[in-house]
């Protein structure tokens, strides 16, 4: 394996890469099940922040003057820039003040975020509160993977990770739905004023219960020279940047699906109503994948799990892309093919993130940062173009979702140099 060239110990090679923490890592702080639920809460902010605004779209734009449909993409867009770019802060703070700190800090900010963007008078506005309301709550990814990687590492962290993820899914299956309830009781501002709400209930639960797992030993200064080497130890790990850009391509093709789906659902099959059902039966099918990664990972391993699944993703994006162009799609074909294909996609990230963060045991927060900084940005900017591509058909969505399967599979191919489905 390639060695690191930094002030940090090398890593050894190994079928598996090694972790880079002097000592075995100490498990939860708190309850291994209040654990999960506290860092599945801590990601589904973020989700909540996404998901809930798809109903709303039309009520927005019409209440802001937006004309073009296709525009009112970039209230999610908006969001996932400041999740992507603030990244890259939030990690080298977890790794010097901790991450309770942070995600305290974090927590509070995206609070007001929200506020600002109930009271919002135009797009621009909402566009720039949406901004900083995704860097805010960019913390929960950076300092929560982080988090997680001080309590375990390896295949227990991917088991952690597919638990969390399984919890995670409950927010999509329930966001949108949230969305509408709102919707019946207030205007699109309401949505914005309960997630402010739930983010200060998530802030008092973490307050009172989650302690700082990051060790003093393992306090970091809060440098150019240091973030900048910690930087580039997550740019030049073979695994830490291959397994990132991989789960790049593939959040490109999720982030396509968030910016289209609506327009799908209300213009393409012309059932508002059914938007709901469509992200349960995606998200529940993601549950279960996930659950099932945590039941098997232990046994088949990280890799061999993880490439199948990627593999499927593609194979059935490129089903749909045919069902599509031969005239085909009914709602049913385009709810059924998707529910597998996010299954799929929800195997394949939750093991590409544990092994992308295998080596960065002592700079997990700016490793984290890194990674998440690269595959929110680019799978941002990837999913515009995806989501603007929308022609009033799902061919544009399908052919996306081929075309990043395929891209992931190629980063998979150069991190492993040409071994797949290998267990370890």
């Amino acid at each position: 394996m390639d060695k690191p060239t930094s002030s940090y110990p090398a890593t050894t090679a190994a079928t598996e890469p090694a972790t880079a923490i002097a000592s075995e890592p100490p498990g939860a702080p708190i309850g291994f099940v209040e654990f999960v639920l506290l860092v599945a809460a801590l990601m589904s902010l973020t989700a909540l922040g996404i998901d809930s605004m798809l109903p709303a779209l039309p009520a927005i734009g019409d209440s802001l003057g937006i004309a073009a449909e296709n525009d009112r993409q970039f209230i999610i867009t908006a969001f996932l820039i400041g999740f992507g770019l603030a990244q890259l802060v939030h990690g080298p703070l977890a790794d010097r003040y901790g991450r309770r700190t942070v995600l305290l800090c974090a927590l509070a900010g995206y609070v007001v975020a929200n506020v600002l963007a109930a009271i919002s008078s135009s797009f621009v506005l909402l566009l720039v509160a949406r901004v900083v309301g995704g860097a805010m709550i960019a913390a929960s990814r950076v300092a929560t993977v982080a988090l997680v990687r001080d309590c375990y590492h390896g295949r227990a962290m991917a088991k952690v990770m597919s638990i969390a993820f399984m919890v995670f899914m409950i927010v999509p299956v329930l966001a949108p739905t949230f969305g509408q309830t709102v919707l019946l009781f207030a205007d699109w501002r309401g949505i914005f004023w309960t997630i402010a709400g739930v983010t200060a209930l998530v802030f008092a639960w973490f307050y009172f219960r989650m302690p700082e797992t990051l060790r003093p030993e393992n306090v970091l200064p809060l440098s150019l020279s240091r973030v900048a080497s910690g930087w580039r130890i997550a740019l030049t790990d073979r695994f830490s940047i291959g397994y990132t850009l991989a789960t790049a391509a593939l959040m490109g093709a999720l982030y396509g699906y968030l910016n289209s789906v609506q327009q799908i659902m209300y213009d393409t099959f012309e059932r508002p109503s059914l938007l709901a059902l469509m992200f349960a039966a995606t998200a529940s099918l993601m549950a279960v994948a996930n659950l099932t990664n945590a039941r098997i990972v232990m046994r088949l391993g990280t890799r061999l799990i993880s490439h199948s699944a990627v593999t499927m993703l593609t194979l059935l994006s490129a089903i749909h892309l045919a069902v599509t162009m031969m005239g085909y799609e009914t709602m049913i074909t385009f709810m059924v093919l998707q529910a597998l294909i996010m299954a799929c996609f929800g195997l394949s990230t939750s093991n590409f993130s544990s092994m992308a963060m295998e080596n960065m045991g002592r700079i997990a927060g700016t490793a984290s940062s890194v990674q998440g900084f690269l595959s929110v940005t680019i799978g941002a900017v990837l999913g515009v173009f995806i989501g603007q591509a929308f022609d009033g058909t799902t061919r544009p969505l399908a052919a996306g979702f081929l075309i990043m399967g395929a891209i992931s599979i190629l980063f998979v191919l150069l991190t492993e140099r040409g071994r797949l489905f290998r267990p370890g």
